[in-house]
């Protein structure tokens, strides 16, 4: 099995869109770390973040880069990236920011998360100057441990919201 990381496309957004819906609940949902979100405020969340019009907007935003891994034709993975929008007093919308980085948990294991990290750290080192920030939910330590691994450290903690739900998050920063 050969895996393929590429920019993503405009064409990109239905099978992307699925794939962002598909991974956020198997990583915070009855499969992974079961947030009790209220599903009033989980159905708002995902429409609003997850919808096809919503991915297409996001893939036509020349300040944002989004790579997709393929696996036998199919994504099974992604990574975005953009202007830092952290609520850290030393964040600035110059610095970048890693958004979002998933993998279907039937390809975890096969090295195309650190292969996507790697793709999108490259490219804000590249394009944006300053420190890197990123967000991860307070819950989940091996995510933290990847980011550490990377040089980041934890700056700060903000609030995510779900809907009128609110995630603790965590802000790490790399000098």
């Amino acid at each position: 099995m050969t895996a393929t990381i590429r920019s993503a496309r405009p064409e990109d957004a239905p099978a992307l869109a699925r794939l962002k819906l598909e991974t956020f609940r198997e990583t915070f949902l009855e499969e992974g770390f079961a947030i009790p979100y209220p599903p009033d405020d989980l159905a708002q969340f995902e429409a609003a973040s997850y919808a096809v019009p919503a991915v297409a907007t996001e893939l036509a935003d020349p300040a944002k880069q989004t790579w997709v891994a393929e696996l036998e034709g199919r994504m099974v993975g992604y990574a975005q990236v953009g202007p830092c929008k952290l609520p850290h007093v030393q964040a600035c919308p110059d610095h970048g920011e890693l958004y979002q980085l998933y993998v279907r948990r039937g390809a975890q294991g096969l090295k195309l998360g650190g292969a996507l990290l790697q793709v999108a750290l490259d490219h804000l080192a590249a394009t944006r100057p300053g420190p890197l920030w990123l967000g991860v939910w307070s819950g989940n330590e091996k995510a933290q441990a990847v980011y550490a691994a990377r040089g980041f450290e934890k700056v700060g903690d903000y609030r995510f919201k779900v809907g009128s739900w609110y995630d603790e998050e965590y802000i790490f920063r790399r000098l």
